[in-house]
């Protein structure tokens, strides 16, 4: 990688477009490595580690077995490796990244999370159903967007998920709605 070290320092919009390119760089390729360990093969010998956390916890997030580690390494730095930048930013990406990771691991959907702010981010909600699901997992491969699991029908269980439980929801809101005795309506149990 040819990362510059010197003056001038790269401006912030050299940086927020470095910072794109790699998140997008490293989201499409890990979302065929981590494919790629969910095979059969893949694992039994390596991600089964990694899927050890069923709920969501951010330790989970380097929690894995080391080939598991290197593999998941190569996307984190193809994007540096097809456009160079300045070390600065190489740090800025690589702290970015680290805190995308605990925060989808992490279990908490926080009040000034990107979700809300970038389409197609995935979020917590969006890898917990990955774990919950674990090792049969056919779903929800992407580390932070949602486009590659969209493109190739990766979303398709998580949608279902998701729109079962709206379902039960309303369902649950209607019934309190017309005071339907369903043991949750705070009232005393003989």
């Amino acid at each position: 990688m040819d990362i510059r070290t010197g003056l001038p320092l790269p401006s912030m919009g050299e940086i927020m477009a470095q910072l794109t390119v790699y998140f997008l760089v490293e989201d499409y390729l890990n979302y065929w490595l981590h494919r790629l360990l969910h095979t059969k093969w893949g694992y039994e010998k390596i991600h089964h580690v990694h899927h050890e956390f069923t709920a969501p916890m951010a330790y989970a997030a380097w929690y894995g077995h080391w080939a598991e580690m290197l593999i998941l390494a190569v996307p984190s730095l193809a994007g540096p490796a097809l456009v160079p930048c300045h070390v600065t930013t190489l740090w800025i990406w690589f702290a970015a990244r680290l805190v995308e990771s605990l925060n989808i691991h992490s279990g908490f959907k926080l009040p000034f999370n990107a979700e809300k702010y970038i389409p197609f981010y995935g979020g917590a909600e969006h890898h917990d159903y990955h774990h919950y699901i674990g090792g049969q997992s056919k779903s929800n491969f992407a580390p932070v967007f949602t486009y590659c699991d969209y493109i190739y029908g990766t979303d398709k269980g998580y949608k279902y998920h998701k729109a079962t439980l709206a379902k039960l929801k309303e369902l649950a809101g209607s019934d309190v709605q017309k005071g339907a005795d369903n043991g949750f309506n705070g009232g005393k149990q003989d």
